[in-house]
């Protein structure tokens, strides 16, 4: 009897441990767009009910260029590319837990935090810096980890 107990606990711990194994899967995803099929990245990587995304910029995704109008045009830009990447992989804005944002110019900060707020109510984990420059000279850049 004793023995049989000892092996059911120690079956029901391996159980245990091989259902753990199974969620630490990772899906790297091509991204949506036909024209990033090839980039060196992945728009989205999947683990553990999470999305890691890459970083977005103010771009129109339709004519490959930056928006105009500067930083407040851009992180409007920037936010809907992240929305749109979110809702592909069936999450959302709302189950966003980090973002990094990247500024060219740190006095953008006041106007970027302004329109970043309007985006995120939830107020997920932060983390804000400046740099001296961005890929196709846009002003701000942003990656975010949403639940999936």
């Amino acid at each position: 009897m004793k023995n049989a107990l000892l092996i059911v606990i120690a079956m029901s711990c391996f159980g245990m441990i091989s259902c753990k194994r199974e969620n630490n899967i990772i899906i790297f995803h091509k991204s949506h767009e036909a024209k990033k099929q090839n980039a060196p990245f992945s728009d989205a990587v999947e683990s553990n009910g999470f999305l890691f995304l890459s970083g977005q910029v103010g771009m129109n995704h339709t004519t490959r260029t930056l928006v105009e109008g500067g930083i407040e045009a851009e992180t409007k830009q920037c936010l809907e590319n992240i929305k749109a990447v979110l809702e592909h992989h069936n999450s959302s804005l709302d189950k966003v837990v980090k973002c990094t944002v990247i500024l060219k110019e740190i006095n953008d900060f006041a106007t970027f935090n302004a329109i970043y707020k309007s985006y995120f109510p939830n107020k997920p984990a932060r983390t804000t810096f400046a740099v001296s420059g961005l890929a196709v000279g846009a002003s701000i850049e942003i990656d975010v980890i949403a639940a999936k």
